[in-house]
C-alpha cells in the first residue's frame, strides 16, 4: 500500500512540474515583446462581431491593449493587467473573465523608451510628433501616454444584434463624449502599413480616465506635456476565429476607416 501512495505520489509531483514548465513557456514566449491579437480588424469591419476567445485566455497573452466585446457591445481597454468595457453610455466597469471579444490587440507591456512631449499639442501634432521619435516604422509598437490633457474627444459604440451590419453603419450610431481638463491615459498601438487589414493602420488609442470611470476610442484630443512610454514588439501572433462566419467572409478590400 505504502509503495502505491508512493507512486501515486510522484505522478502527481510530475503533473504538477510539467504544469509549471509549460505555464513558465507559455509566459516566456507571450511576454517577449509579443503583440497577440484575437481576429482581424478587416473581419470586424465586415460585422464578424462573435468570437471564442474569453478574457481569462487573453490575460495569458497580455496585461495592456485595446479591442471590443462581443455583439461590439462598447470599446475594450485592456491597462494594469485589469481590462475595461465602456459601453455606449460612456460607463467604464471590469468585464467578466467569460465575456469573450470578436477582435482584441494585447500585449505584456514592458515600456523601453520615454518621451517626454513639452507643451501643447493636437491629436494630429501628437502622432506627427511621436512618428519623428520613432528609429523605424516596421515595427508593431505598443505605446502609453499619460498626463492631464485640456481636451478628449472619446466615442463607444452600442451593442449590435444580428444581422450583423458592417463596422462603418455601426459607427453611424456611436456615442461621443468630450472631457476637459481631465488625468487619464491613452492605450493604444502603432502598427505598420504592410499590417494593413490584420490591424489599424498607425496610430490607435483608447482612452480611459484615472479613476477608470469612462473612457473610450479617441477621436480628437489636445495634449499637454504628456508623458509617453513605448515598447517595440518584434513577435505577432494572431488567433484567427474558427467559425463558418469567418470562413465566408469576404475579407479581400483590406480595412475601412474607423476614425
Amino acid at each position: 500500500m505504502k509503495l502505491k501512495r508512493y507512486f501515486w505520489i510522484a505522478i502527481l509531483t510530475i503533473i504538477t512540474l510539467l504544469g509549471v514548465m509549460i505555464s513558465e513557456k507559455t509566459q516566456a514566449h507571450t511576454s517577449s515583446n509579443t503583440l497577440f491579437q484575437t481576429s482581424t480588424i478587416s473581419a470586424l469591419s465586415v460585422g464578424i462581431y462573435e468570437g471564442k476567445t474569453n478574457f481569462q485566455q487573453l490575460k495569458k497573452y497580455g496585461d495592456f491593449g485595446l479591442g471590443t466585446v462581443n455583439y461590439l457591445d462598447g470599446e475594450m481597454i485592456g491597462l494594469d493587467g485589469k481590462f475595461y468595457q465602456v459601453k455606449a453610455d460612456g460607463v467604464a466597469s471590469v468585464i467578466p473573465d467569460d465575456v469573450a471579444s470578436p477582435f482584441a490587440t494585447i500585449t505584456f507591456f514592458k515600456p523601453e523608451k520615454l518621451i517626454r512631449l513639452e507643451g501643447q499639442m493636437t491629436y494630429q501634432q501628437l502622432q506627427s510628433s511621436l512618428d519623428q521619435r520613432l528609429s523605424t516604422k516596421n515595427y508593431p509598437y505598443a505605446i502609453r501616454i499619460q498626463g492631464n490633457f485640456p481636451y478628449v474627444k472619446f466615442r463607444s459604440v452600442p451593442k449590435q444584434t444580428p444581422p450583423y451590419r458592417p463596422l462603418a453603419d455601426a459607427l453611424k450610431e456611436q456615442s461621443v463624449f468630450e472631457l476637459r481638463n481631465i488625468n487619464g491615459t491613452l492605450v493604444g498601438f502603432r502598427t505598420p502599413k504592410y499590417m494593413e487589414g490584420m490591424n489599424v493602420r498607425g496610430y490607435h488609442f483608447h482612452f480611459l480616465t484615472a479613476n477608470r470611470k469612462t473612457g473610450g476610442h479617441i477621436l480628437d484630443g489636445q495634449f499637454q506635456n504628456a508623458k509617453v512610454e513605448i515598447d517595440t514588439l518584434s513577435d505577432v501572433e494572431i488567433n484567427l476565429p474558427k467559425t463558418a462566419e469567418f470562413e465566408q467572409a469576404d475579407l479581400g478590400d483590406g480595412t475601412p476607416s474607423i476614425k
